[in-house]
């Protein structure tokens, strides 16, 4: 099968497109290989999967490149090509980055225009040597993409060490974004890391047109997917016409929000430690290497020196050092600390984890592959991991971007007043409507808190029920008070029929007795009694068009002024309708 496969011919080259996200005008093509004469049940990564066992990875990996290459140059005359070479044939002592170079070149495609996707299945041992083959094709002006990042052997140490100039989130986090706050704050993560070290970021696996919505608006350059287009056998020039449907719908995406109580995570670096053996600075380096085969677990070693830590041995730095010719006679006897990383990052174990996000951000990235020392009292106690870093900065982020009403898990202030933000900086039509209860207080006060708080909960339901999920947002700011920040068209008649809904219900929510009467009896804010009846909801809302103002407290003032209008009429929804320019 391999040699029928490496036969001229054997393998049909398709091209999936690659757009900007905020225009949609493609800019390359992922080069893909179909193979006709294999059974239904053999896909072309079980094909690469025997070449690999026979020893013929390179071989095959190579012939595809050269087909694909043949057909871009026949079919598309701009553009960018990008080539899947595993890291694997890279560092197949028969693979040798020139052959890489003439075979992508010998159609005439000019290098300056290819992008070596790096796809890996299994972990890359060493990505340093990896990095340094690859720096021979960067020298001939390709680019450097990391594939799949997310899922499978993708990882923040080889994103640290090969410094790809394009890291692809791979679809597992992509799809279903809109509809995931998991997911969003590790993408919002991801791009905060490659803003850092100055890496474009493509989107894969885009289906649903929201989260392409998302894509854009999170500011993530590129996309890619069947929503965009699908593998075809001649690149195609334009994005499909449902993915340019969403272009035109100029709406501000509505990020999906965790769902249940809010979780109380562990926050502090005690929390991430790992209790690992330590060397002294007396030990030497072949010492060093006996300890990391007895623990293979060990990642690195902290150098200590009467209980403080003085550095930080990497594994791997370690045996690529150690394997390079005579190493061994000239470092093995000597002191570990020639190796060490002299200034590792040291935190105390009662550290704030988010008091560490600063270090993501940070200019050096070594802590990503070193991991940190934990310390108690400047005393060694231990170590951390980059990777447990970021995820748990992550999970914190995920809270964090909750602000949310403990109540209701509602989206509090701070989320509400950046979504209205966001409003005003797009171009569309919106309106903001600001949500209370009438005589509510006397109702809390005569039943208790538990009671009242059932009330509100059925406010907010109500409100989740009837908003566009995908267009609208609800904000819980405090108490009985609600707003919700509409783009759906129709929102006047949602409001309406929220009204019609939650007083039809409320009533339910009062003893018999005081049903039969039509209210209750109990105490005004001057301490007098007087009867008041049922609770009914009441919306004051602002309509505004384009051009938008830019301020919003002037928003929020209208707003609540609107709602004092329906309160005085007894109930309702009063409608300001301001265009921009006089908001």
């Amino acid at each position: 099968m391999l040699e029928r496969a490496l036969a001229a011919g054997s393998l049909t080259p398709v091209f999936q497109p690659l757009v900007r996200a905020d225009t949609l005008e493609v800019v390359g093509h992922e080069g893909l290989s179909r193979c006709a004469f294999m059974p239904a049940d053999f896909s072309i990564l079980d094909l690469l999967d025997l070449a690999r066992t026979e020893g013929r990875l390179a071989d095959v990996e190579l012939h595809a490149a050269r087909t694909i290459c043949q057909e871009f140059v026949a079919h598309a005359s701009t553009g960018r090509l990008l080539v899947n070479l595993s890291a694997h044939a890279i560092l197949q002592d028969a693979l040798r980055p020139d052959d890489v170079l003439a075979t992508l070149t010998a159609s005439g495609l000019d290098p300056a225009r290819v992008t070596i996707e790096v796809t890996e299945r299994d972990v890359v041992e060493n990505p340093a040597r990896l990095a340094h083959a690859l720096g021979y094709l960067r020298a001939h002006g390709m680019r450097i993409a990391l594939d799949d990042f997310g899922n499978g052997h993708s990882n923040f140490e080889m994103w640290n060490e090969i410094h790809p100039d394009v890291v692809k989130i791979d679809r597992y986090l992509i799809n279903g974004l809109s509809r995931s706050a998991g997911r969003l704050a590790i993408v919002r993560a991801l791009c905060q890391v490659a803003e850092t070290l100055g890496t474009d970021l493509v989107g894969e696996g885009v289906e649903d047109p929201a989260d392409l919505r998302l894509l854009r608006d999170l500011g993530i350059p590129y996309a890619q997917g069947f929503l965009i287009g699908r593998p075809a056998p001649v690149p195609v020039m334009e994005a499909s016409a449902e993915a340019k449907q969403v272009l035109r719908t100029l709406s501000v995406s509505v990020p999906p929000r965790p769902r249940g109580p809010i979780t109380q995570r562990p926050t502090q670096v005690s929390h991430l430690l790992l209790e690992a053996p330590s060397v002294d600075p007396g030990q030497t380096n072949e010492e060093v290497m006996a300890l990391f085969v007895d623990h293979p677990e060990l990642h690195a070693v902290a150098v200590v020196r009467e209980g403080h830590p003085i550095g930080l041995i990497n594994r791997r730095l370690v045996n690529e050092r150690m394997a390079q010719p005579f190493a061994r006679e000239l470092l093995a006897r000597k002191s570990c600390t020639a190796l060490m990383n002299t200034a590792p990052l040291v935190c105390d174990e009662q550290r704030s984890l988010e008091s560490l996000a600063d270090v993501l951000r940070g200019q050096d990235q070594r802590y990503l592959s070193d991991g940190f020392i934990v310390t108690h009292a400047g005393m060694y106690r231990g170590l951390g991991t980059g990777e447990a870093l970021v995820r748990r900065v992550s999970e914190l982020r995920i809270d964090a971007a909750r602000h949310a009403n403990p109540l209701t898990f509602l989206p509090g202030n701070i989320p509400t007043t950046e979504h209205l933000e966001r409003l005003l900086d797009g171009s569309e039509r919106f309106a903001v409507v600001h949500v209370d209860l009438t005589d509510f207080k006397p109702f809390n006060d005569h039943y208790g808190y538990s009671r009242g708080d059932e009330m509100i909960r059925l406010l907010s339901s109500l409100l989740s029920e009837h908003v566009d999920g995908a267009l609208d947002f609800v904000g819980h700011i405090g108490g009985d008070d609600f707003v919700v920040l509409f783009q759906s068209a129709d929102w006047a008649a949602r409001c309406r029929r929220i009204i019609t809904a939650f007083n039809a219900r409320a009533p339910l929510l009062f003893d018999p007795d005081d049903i039969a009467r039509g209210g209750l009896r109990g105490k005004d804010r001057r301490g007098q009694t007087q009867f008041f009846p049922f609770t009914t909801v009441v919306m004051g809302a602002v309509e505004l068009s384009p051009p938008l103002p830019q301020r919003v407290q002037s928003i929020a003032t209208l707003a609540a002024r609107a709602k004092r209008h329906a309160k005085r009429a007894n109930g309702g929804l009063h409608v300001f309708v301001r265009a921009g320019a006089t908001a």
